[in-house]
């Protein structure tokens, strides 16, 4: 097709499901969940998959259907941040042996030599009905206390139906948690997509609680930031701590806070889209209880939901204390602009001040510079006055400086002023 979009395909096998393949009872699931990192690890395992199956991969293959050996299909799947492998071995118990199983123990030397740490391992064992399984129960040495059965999977509109799980959410001496499901009456679809559910209820939820461990110790990390910008707050009130230090103080909490909510925000948001992948395969799986077992619904809401909340409990506490630094922050610089304010009024009205004075100063020099000049003036006069005197007889000197003194006054006065209107225009 010419001018295609590069993302088409993409985006057009993203809206199909990744079923797994159909399987009837007995059978026997191992499923492991790892989170594997970008780059050398996610190139080390598409390697292998391409080796198990002879053919490269396609570019951006996210799922993966195939066969590891006769008598074992295996399904992968690529998540945003782990990746989920899953072999099947149908008409056996063989997760009961594990690695005594001479068909299942290469499977599981090859899975678990592939790249990544694994966050969930699980066996499944599949039997045809509840008669079956309750013989089976002793066998697998169920923590009673802890022990979790329940109905899922009904059809809509249906009381009846589905199947039955087993299982304590104990992790065994080899690491792996292992669920007993009855098929009853399932079709092979049907069992094979309740079973999938449950196992995907099981991997979103440890994906999601991966973010309670950073919720608790930033918990900590957010106590003594609080504490410590409590104490801000007190000293703002004391005349004797300056403006700079409260500022460094709490530019100081303001780049800690930043950095825990940097280093936590994407595990909180992460745990908060897996905790709502868990609600829908809960609500998808229709749990009806059995009479003195704890249903999955329960055990799900007692123990998962004060987990996510715990994280909820963090980011709201990290914005409401975000919140706090910055009115803080807004708080001081008003009062340091108030006070900048005050300080240029002041400065303002000394040199008003300074500029009275000042122009009281210029007023006298005038003055003086008047007086100053008239007397040299003056002086210069009587001397020509008292020389004419010897020729003219009748001039008295005297009396004609005494005459030009106020005029000479008067008009270096004049003078002065009309240069220094000149010089200021």
């Amino acid at each position: 097709m010419r001018a295609e979009h590069p993302l088409r395909r993409t985006v057009v096998n993203e809206m199909h499901l990744r079923r797994w393949p159909r399987f009837t009872a007995p059978a026997s699931i191992v499923q492991y969940l790892r989170m594997v990192g970008d780059g050398d690890e996610r190139e080390a395992e598409r390697r292998a998959l391409e080796a198990l199956g002879g053919a490269p991969l396609a570019p951006g293959q996210r799922h993966l259907i195939g066969t590891f050996a006769p008598g074992i299909r295996l399904c992968w799947e690529r998540h945003n941040e782990a990746t989920t492998l899953t072999l099947f071995l149908e008409g056996t118990e063989a997760v009961l042996a594990m690695r005594d199983d001479p068909l299942l123990a290469p499977a599981l030397d090859w899975a678990e030599a592939l790249p990544g740490t694994v966050l969930r391992a699980t066996r499944v064992a599949v039997v045809a009905d509840e008669a079956q399984a309750q013989a089976m129960l002793p066998r697998l040495a169920f923590v009673e206390t802890d022990l979790v059965s329940c109905h899922v999977g009904a059809p809509p509109g249906t009381d009846g139906g589905g199947v039955r799980m087993w299982s304590d959410y104990v992790l065994a001496d080899d690491g792996f948690g292992l669920l007993l499901v009855a098929a009853g009456d399932c079709d092979r679809g049907t069992l094979s997509r309740t079973v999938q559910g449950l196992q995907e209820l099981g991997n979103y939820r440890n994906l999601a609680l991966l973010g309670l461990p950073d919720a608790r110790a930033g918990w900590k990390v957010l106590d003594g930031i609080e504490a410590q910008f409590d104490a801000a707050f007190r000293r703002m009130t004391r005349s004797d701590v300056s403006d700079d230090s409260l500022l460094d103080e709490v530019s100081a909490l303001a780049l800690a806070l930043t950095t825990q909510a940097a280093a936590v925000d994407f595990r909180m948001s992460a745990t908060e889209a897996y905790a709502g992948l868990v609600e829908e395969r809960l609500a998808d799986l229709r749990v009806r209880p059995c009479p003195g077992f704890l249903t999955l619904a329960d055990f799900t809401q007692r123990r998962f939901q004060p987990a996510v909340r715990t994280c909820s409990a963090h980011r709201r506490r990290t914005e409401q204390l975000s919140a706090r630094l910055g009115q803080f922050m807004s708080l001081l610089r008003t009062r340091v602009e108030t006070r900048i304010e005050n300080q240029n009024a002041r400065l303002l009205a000394s040199m008003e001040q300074s500029a009275a004075r000042q122009l009281r100063l210029q007023q006298l020099v005038e003055g003086l510079s008047v007086v100053a000049l008239s007397y040299y003036l003056i002086a210069l006069l009587g001397h020509v006055l008292e020389a004419a005197e010897g020729f003219a007889l009748r001039l008295h000197a005297h009396l004609v400086l005494g005459v030009l003194t106020p005029l000479v006054v008067l008009g270096m006065w004049w003078a002065i002023h009309a240069l220094k209107k000149r010089v200021l225009d």
